[in-house]
């Protein structure tokens, strides 16, 4: 389908999703989380696609919300806009598909909470992070206060929350926000090779590691083992693993179908 504010482009299986309001610092306004829930219903729904790339045009990834839509809502509004945010970053994190954020700027406010949404984070060395909601006297409203201790742990996350800091990638890095840091000119480049070894795998094995870990994380540990047992068994029964498992035995790549 066609998008005004943002790009969204398929190559060797990726489909790499690019925010492009670049004189805004791509700003999530309305309009744009629309596209943003569109296209990523777009990715997992092709057969042409088994992963995501996300990233921003210009000099952010994703700058924050438009504060001009904010600045009038008033307490329904805006409890309907933070459930309409949340709605559509968690398709980016429940996706049976690998989702990788390629932090190339400025990811405040909502741009950091969309990273967080996604399964891997990779960040430019010239990449920003932070939650500053609290500067404008309102906090996080799509999956700040919650995605961050669970990345971070709590002291760091209510840190950053409470001082609404920015802090640069190496920071990012060392807290446990972002998976690597790399040269600016070298984060596409690293982002598809990563996602290149993902696809490589079995598909099945992936979907079912996304939920694993996306369900469980919320259980006590008993009845997180029992639901890996689960996808165990359940990926026992597969093509793909029979072909894994011989291909293995016969040293040899294996060739996944995704059955």
């Amino acid at each position: 389908m066609a998008y005004e504010l943002l790009t969204f482009a398929v190559a060797d299986r990726i489909a790499t999703i690019t925010v492009n309001r670049p004189d805004k610092l791509n700003a999530l306004n309305d309009a744009l989380m629309a596209e943003l829930g569109l296209a990523i219903d777009e990715a997992v729904s092709r057969d042409d696609v088994g992963a995501v790339l996300l990233t921003g045009a210009g000099r952010a990834f994703v700058a924050g919300a438009d504060i001009s839509e904010l600045s009038g809502q008033s307490a329904v509004q805006g409890k309907e806009r933070a459930e309409r945010g949340q709605r559509t970053f968690r398709k980016f994190e429940v996706s049976p598909k690998p989702t990788l954020a390629a932090v190339n700027g400025f990811a405040l406010g909502g741009g950091c909470e969309l990273a967080m949404a996604c399964h891997i984070r990779l960040a430019s060395d010239k990449a920003k992070f932070g939650q500053p909601e609290v500067k404008l006297g309102i906090g996080p409203g799509y999956g700040g206060t919650q995605r961050l201790p669970r990345l971070v742990g709590k002291g760091r996350a209510l840190e950053l929350l409470l001082t609404g800091d920015m802090i640069d990638a190496a920071e990012a890095y060392r807290i446990g926000l972002v998976n690597r840091v790399l040269p600016a000119d070298g984060l596409l480049d690293a982002a598809r090779a990563m996602l290149g070894t993902m696809l490589a795998q079995g598909p099945l094995a992936i979907a079912h590691c996304i939920e694993a870990v996306d369900r469980g994380l919320d259980m006590g540990l008993d009845d997180a083992i029992a639901l890996e047992a689960s996808h165990f068994g359940l990926l026992s029964a597969t093509a793909d693993m029979a072909e894994g498992t011989r291909a293995f035995l016969e040293k040899r790549q294996p060739s996944f179908t995704g059955t």
